[in-house]
């Protein structure tokens, strides 16, 4: 009765939301039931230890679960073993009541944990609410070692490097005191051990998969890019939450300068410009990966394995234009709306699309930007590098019907092309030369042939006359 009821409140106070959703509900249809039989070998569903895997991925990420399931094949369970294992390990160094002496070796040896059959761990704080995931982590280990080793070799290299920038941020964090990142660097370093490393495995993963190109493994900036969009985005819509719990992710650099001692005052201290000006700060830092996320999209030629990629880099976009000149956002954590995201879901099937989404999200941010922050150029030109990637990909004048591409009329840029296709048609098809009767063709004929007669009979003549005497 509850949904019903949210419904018919969205029916009278949105009804083009309900709208969406009714159309998503009826028309989404699912790439593929991993509980199905014929799903089985590729899914892992017929082991109890794999169907665990399944609830423990709907239990830490809705989002993500609902489209790494309709993966291709077996990267679906792949996908999902490899998040498993990556949250596992988010949630020892995102849990600050373990003590600093029990994390580090923890942190540091984790990519043996998880290839170590039977292992668990139950030391996380009660509050912490992915600590089941740990508890029963063996299951886990042995869908690790379950694996086809070019993937099992790909997750333990990730995680095993995340690792690494993990321990040594809590490590300084808890030796000296420093719990700030201090600047924009610093930031990005960061998101790479979190984000930007998830992006590398997962490339190489599709590369190994046969679903994408070898050489996509070659374009490991993109993939970094596309994972610091993510991360970021996730880092500035968590401000209260994460500040609330003495996460600290936002650098100095962008903040300290507008008079704020600590990241809690943002809030505590009423000032909502100079708030407003920081977040803008962060937003503009975030969407310097925009542009790269969408070179990185259009490399992909699987169907699954860009829908998986887009959809998240779409909401991305949609949340930073939440968030952006929003002071709501420092009061509590905010989210898009269902109707919303059900819209990006439908939306995000090819690349011309994602980039038209992204196109519109930056045209949203930029008209929410006030001239009095300090980021306001900096903002213009980053939504200005959006709208030159679509132009320049995806040129505004061309229209794309079902059968045949046609470009608009009002558009100067039209009047080019067409003179381009009459000047290609003309090469390939030169004018015909003039038609002639057939007895005009023989007139040409004899008149040529007494022609070139006369002229012999005119030069031998000559000829003779000179040397004949």
């Amino acid at each position: 009765m509850g949904k019903i009821a949210a419904l018919l409140v969205l029916l009278l106070t949105h009804p083009s939301e309900f709208r969406t959703l009714v159309q998503f509900y009826l028309y989404h249809e699912q790439k593929r039931d991993i509980t199905a039989k014929q799903e089985h070998p590729t899914s892992g569903w017929d082991r109890s230890s794999m169907r665990r895997c399944w609830e423990f991925l709907d239990m830490t990420s809705r989002s993500f679960a609902a489209v790494i399931k309709e993966l291709e094949g077996d990267l679906a369970r792949t996908i999902c073993v490899y998040y498993l294992v990556l949250r596992g390990l988010d949630t020892i160094e995102d849990d600050m009541t373990i003590p600093d002496e029990i994390k580090q070796p923890i942190l540091r040896s984790f990519h043996e944990k998880t290839v170590t059959p039977g292992w668990t761990f139950s030391d996380n704080g009660p509050n912490e609410k992915d600590r089941q995931l740990l508890i029963q982590y063996d299951i886990v280990v042995e869908e690790v070692n379950r694996l086809a080793p070019q993937y099992k070799n790909i997750i333990i290299d990730i995680c095993q490097k995340m690792e690494i920038g993990m321990a040594d941020y809590t490590h300084k964090a808890a030796t000296t005191g420093t719990v700030y990142l201090e600047t924009v660097a610093e930031y990005d370093l960061y998101c790479h051990y979190v984000a930007g490393l998830v992006g590398e495995g997962l490339t190489r993963i599709w590369a190994a998969s046969g679903k994408e190109a070898s050489w996509l493994c070659e374009q490991m900036e993109l993939a970094n890019s596309m994972g610091l969009l993510l991360q970021k985005t996730n880092i500035i819509r968590d401000f209260r939450e994460d500040v609330e719990q003495r996460r600290f992710f936002w650098p100095r650099e962008i903040w300290a300068k507008h008079g704020f001692e600590e990241m809690k005052d943002m809030y505590e201290k009423g000032d909502v410009e100079h708030a407003t000006w920081i977040q803008s700060g962060m937003i503009v830092d975030a969407l310097r990966h925009a542009c790269d996320s969408l070179d990185y999209l259009r490399l992909l030629k699987n169907q699954s394995v860009f829908v998986f990629c887009a959809v998240p880099a779409c909401m991305a976009m949609a949340t930073l234009a939440l968030c952006f000149m929003n002071p709501e956002m420092f009061q509590r954590n905010i989210k898009i709306r269902k109707a919303q995201a059900a819209d990006l879901i439908m939306r995000s099937t090819n690349a011309r699309e994602v980039a038209l989404i992204f196109r519109e999200y930056a045209r949203k941010i930029h008209a929410k930007a006030k001239p009095q922050d300090p980021n306001f150029l900096r903002i213009s030109v980053m939504c200005g590098k959006i709208e030159q990637w679509c132009e320049q990909n995806y040129p505004s004048f061309v229209i794309l019907d079902r059968n045949r591409v046609t470009y608009n009329p009002s558009d100067k840029r039209t009047e080019v092309v067409n003179l381009e296709e009459k000047r290609t048609e003309a090469t390939k098809n030169p004018p015909p030369g003039p038609d002639m009767l057939p007895w005009e063709l023989a007139t040409y004929i004899v008149g040529a042939f007494t022609l070139v007669i006369s002229l012999s009979a005119l030069v031998g003549y000559a000829v003779l006359k000179v040397y004949g005497e």
